[in-house]
């Protein structure tokens, strides 16, 4: 017998189509871009030219069209969009751990025992409503978590792998393979459907089966929506578009990521690995990882502005920790939790605004530090949604979506 199970949409895909049954509407998007590994700050965003050599590393700072904003060399084309984007300084927490400190980072909550936080998409998935036929959280190539106390239904959609240039993309659940046509996938859902019939009588089923019926007939449809298939096809860029964003799975990650965006996904995440620098530090970032973080992430800034979606979608780069200001025995920096920086743009963002600072070595914050409570209630409040909305779990008490954080006032416009 065939079962929903075997075929190219399952129930997981099925709970995310359900979701847009119930949430309310909004026109807003959101972008999360994950810099895994912990990013150095002072090496990017935050450099301490005055500092002593074992300090200030390798780069030297360049001007940026905001006067007063210095950045890493490495960075050019950032530099003159800064007037697009804001960078909060300072960041402060005490999690030094890769698993712990995503986590604190992406829910804007300390992990604990008893709530399991979502992530920032699945938030975005339960508040807001999409197109039906397309699945309002999405995240390229794999998840960096889940739904939480939300429930599974609003988790992502892992695509399963990253774009590359010039390939044809294929996405579980989405690409037809083995020659599979659309008709033929078409008859194995009306065959489906068919044998639903000898259990429509059952009353004993519960809810979530129950409904599988008419949600998996909108992942049916999903599977053949023209939309869909369209926002992931790169094929229909030019050329010249792709190589601005770059021939590297990043920036091809990001130009699907506005294409995602402009076709009416709430959300999306994208991950650029290969920040846990250890050893090599200066060389691991000055040869595979600012260049193509420059050049996809202000082509991506561009394009939203270019089509008029920069003012509605909230975009947020970050790590889940910075690295020691002292330069260890191997040319690398390691774990340091202590200070941190992360940039904003789009949505309710004030741009070309720098709030917070670090020390003469990049140690700690000065006079004001922020938390990732603080940079998550931020981020809520420029996706329209409120830091402080409580929602009701299985933990026998309500639970604030960010329970300590408060937004930071300078950054919202």
């Amino acid at each position: 017998m065939l079962r929903l199970g075997s075929l190219t949409a399952g129930l997981s895909f099925s709970q995310l189509l359900q979701a847009s049954a119930t949430a309310g509407a909004t026109e807003r998007s959101g972008v999360l871009v994950f810099l895994r590994g912990g990013p150095s700050h002072q090496d990017t965003f935050d450099l301490k030219p005055q500092a002593p050599a074992e300090f200030r590393g390798q780069f030297a700072p360049i001007q940026t069209r905001v006067p007063g904003l210095d950045i890493c060399e490495h960075l050019p084309q950032l530099a003159q969009i800064a007037d697009r984007w804001s960078i909060v300084r300072g960041i402060t927490h005490n999690l030094a751990d890769h698993g712990i400190g995503t986590s604190y980072l992406l829910t804007g909550n300390r992990p604990g025992q008893t709530v399991h936080y979502p992530l920032f998409g699945s938030v975005v998935s339960h508040q807001m409503q999409g197109p039906a036929d397309l699945p309002r959280f999405i995240s390229i190539d794999e998840s960096l978590g889940d739904a939480g106390f939300l429930g599974p239904e609003y988790g992502p959609l892992s695509t399963g792998e990253k774009p590359q240039y010039g390939q044809p993309f294929r996405m579980r659940g989405i690409s037809l393979g083995d020659g599979m046509t659309i008709e033929r996938y078409r008859s194995r859902a009306a065959l489906t459907r068919d044998l639903d019939i000898f259990y429509r009588g059952i009353e004993t089923l519960d809810d979530q089966v129950r409904s599988l019926d008419r949600y998996s007939q909108q992942a049916f449809e999903l599977i053949s929506s023209p939309r869909c298939r369209d926002a992931l096809d790169l094929r229909q860029e030019t050329d010249a578009e792709s190589q601005r964003f770059g021939r590297h799975e990043f920036g091809q990650s990001l130009l699907m990521t506005a294409r995602l965006i402009e076709a009416g996904v709430r959300f999306v995440t994208v991950i650029l690995e290969g920040w846990d620098t250890h050893q090599d530090n200066f060389n691991s970032l000055a040869g595979r990882l600012l260049p193509p973080f420059d050049q996809g992430l202000s082509a991506f800034l561009q394009r939203l502005q270019q089509r008029g979606l920069l003012q509605t979608t909230s975009v947020l780069v970050t790590g889940e920790f910075g690295r020691t200001p002292k330069i260890n025995g191997n040319a690398g920096r390691d774990h340091w939790a202590r200070a941190m920086c992360s940039l904003l743009a789009g949505g309710g963002i004030r741009s070309g605004t720098v709030v917070g600072s670090t020390n003469e070595r990049a140690e700690e914050p000065t006079d004001r530090p922020l938390t990732p409570d603080d940079l998550a209630a931020t981020f809520y409040r420029s996706l329209g949604i409120d830091p402080k909305t409580e929602f009701q779990a299985n933990v026998g008490r309500p639970i604030t979506l960010v329970r300590d954080g408060q937004p930071i006032a300078e950054l919202l416009s």
